[in-house]
């Protein structure tokens, strides 16, 4: 733990670990990928430090094999019948054993779905054994919640790429929270470390949120990056009530979660029925995409989200070390125990404050006081260890240099599979034909149409072509820019609609370019985007064969 020191060089696609031993001599150590590199960190660097003192007692299970190699996890959090189960049918397609949908609460256990050859199901005693799985560090929360967590497996090509979450639905009150048997909260905290996305639901109709769900959702308070949330059932309401409803919901969680960001809140009707008010069509499709297109960036962001959690437990790590023997340094060497331990507990916020301002640490990287200060009652200080300098430079090492070069492995193969994406199910229904998001709209109006598009609008376009007095049947761009401000779009966008009208690239334009360039106009002015390069369907069709051409020697 304590001899070696690391640094890395990156040869050929794969990442070199070169271990310093005492005698001056390199041994070399190959990384294929990101996740081997950062379990070799892991074990070398930050485990020594995070078992010295007692991380895993306060925090968090230590992290195994499996947490490195497993697929990108997407965790569902929602309060009863707000869609969870439904949800991820939808996504799938496809039924998933030990399924159970209804108004009632019905989903009480904890489901992992994930791939497999065939369809079965994996109990909660047999799950927690397996190494190849990651949830082995699970079995500390006990029979209470084994016997109500399961893994559903299931070839579906969605879970080729990722793995989803099924939780118990969330009720009010109490009672209901104590009679779990296990700490809820604590489950889902456990799972948010170690997922990708955390996707909170919410049902139009009911936006209370409970107690317990208030508490779930300050448990994932440093997971802000990982969270989203779904207005479920948008479709049962009017435009009027979903205005009012999207305020109610950021209003609700304004006052749960507090970070000055919005929170980034999808709207729509997730499941594979007709709309019941479907005045908001085109809202909830732009939605959906944009959600389908965030779960399925997850693949390829998966070793980044992994280098960003591995960092995140580093820095709270150090914070514990410089806890842990803080606490030790001050505790008496015979007399007065007991009156010592009680008095730096309830000063516990003192010692944090002397910390943040010794080792100038950020007080977001301290742990949580009244839930340290509870943790700290049933501890032995006088067995706490001194601080020692070599494991905290061995971590800061990690931070400072390891781990800023393992970026470039990151990036790598980030480039090397650029198409990595979440693939079948739902995603597969928007992505090509006249059911794809925006098809036949904007730019893409015409696309499937034998004539022209711009052509329909040519003769109200030809009426002003020929008051800018054309030579030669061409008008300038000085006379052409003239007519388009008229739009009162900035100069950058007018710029580029510019570009993808001079399809000859002569500097001037024809009526048909001139046509197109006021179709290109009014696309902008509805809302669309600009296309990146001109679209078959819009060339003009006197240039067809020009484009043609410039292609082929392209």
């Amino acid at each position: 733990y304590f001899e070696k020191r690391t640094t890395f060089r990156c040869l050929s696609g794969v990442l070199r670990l070169w271990t310093v031993k005492k005698n001056g001599k390199k041994d070399p150590e190959l990384f294929q990928n990101v996740s081997e590199g950062l379990r070799k960190l892991y074990r070398t660097k930050l485990f020594p430090l995070e078992d010295t003192y007692r991380f895993h007692d306060f925090h968090s299970p230590a992290l195994e094999d499996a947490d490195f190699d497993n697929k990108p996890m997407v965790l569902l959090v929602g309060q009863y019948s707000t869609g969870k189960t439904t949800f991820i049918r939808h996504l799938m397609e496809q039924d998933f054993p030990g399924m159970r949908i209804g108004p009632e609460p019905t989903t009480d256990s904890f489901i992992a779905v994930m791939h497999g050859e065939q369809d079965g199901v994996i109990p909660g005693n047999a799950l927690v054994v397996d190494p190849k799985k990651p949830f082995r560090k699970l079995n500390a929360f006990g029979n209470a919640f084994l016997n109500r967590f399961m893994c559903a497996q299931m070839p579906n090509a969605v879970l080729e790429s990722i793995s989803i979450i099924d939780t118990p639905g969330i009720l009010s009150g109490e009672k209901q929270r104590i009679s779990r048997g296990y700490d809820f909260a604590a489950v889902l905290e456990w799972f948010a470390e170690r997922v990708d996305r955390i996707i909170l639901l919410f049902d139009a109709h009911k936006l209370d949120i409970s107690d317990e769900f208030s508490e779930v959702i300050r448990a994932l308070k440093n997971h802000e990056d990982k969270m989203r949330v779904v207005l479920n059932k948008a479709d049962q309401i009017s435009t009027q009530q979903l205005m009012r409803v999207y305020g109610a919901l950021m209003w609700s969680l304004g006052k749960i979660i507090n970070t000055p960001e919005v929170v980034r809140v999808y709207i729509g009707s997730f499941w594979a029925q007709p709309l019941l008010v479907p005045d908001n069509r085109k809202l909830f499709e732009a939605e959906e995409q944009d959600l389908f297109l965030d779960i399925q960036s997850l693949p390829r962001n998966a070793a980044l989200r992994k280098l960003n959690d591995l960092i995140k437990r580093a820095r709270l790590a150090k914070v514990q070390a410089y806890i842990i023997s803080s606490l030790k340094k001050e505790m008496p060497a015979m007399f007065g125990k007991d009156g010592k331990k009680k008095e730096l507990i309830a000063n516990l916020s003192e010692i944090y404050h002397r910390i943040e301002k010794e080792h100038q640490i950020s007080p977001g990287d301290f742990p949580n006081l009244a839930k340290m200060q509870e943790l700290l009652n049933g501890q032995d200080f006088t067995k706490f260890p001194v601080l020692r300098p070599k494991l905290l430079e061995a971590v800061e090492d990690m931070l400072a240099n390891d781990i800023a070069k393992l970026m470039i492995l990151v990036r790598q193969e980030e480039a090397d599979m650029p198409s990595q994406k979440v693939k079948g199910g739902a995603f597969e229904g928007t992505m090509n034909g006249p059911f794809g998001h925006g098809y036949g709209e904007g730019a893409s109006e015409g696309i499937d149409e034998m004539e022209w598009v711009v052509g329909r609008d040519k003769p109200t376009y030809d009426e002003i072509f020929y008051t800018l007095s054309p030579i030669n049947g061409k008008v300038s761009g000085a006379a052409a820019k003239k007519e388009m401000v008229k739009s009162k779009l900035p100069n950058t966008v007018l710029g580029k609609i510019w570009k993808l009208a001079d399809v000859d690239k002569d500097g001037f334009l024809d009526d048909e370019e001139f046509a197109l360039a006021n179709h290109l106009i009014k696309v902008k002015l509805e809302g669309h985007e600009l296309p990146g390069k001109l679209p078959e369907h819009l060339v003009p069709p006197s240039k067809r064969g020009l484009v043609d051409d410039e292609e082929e020697v392209a």
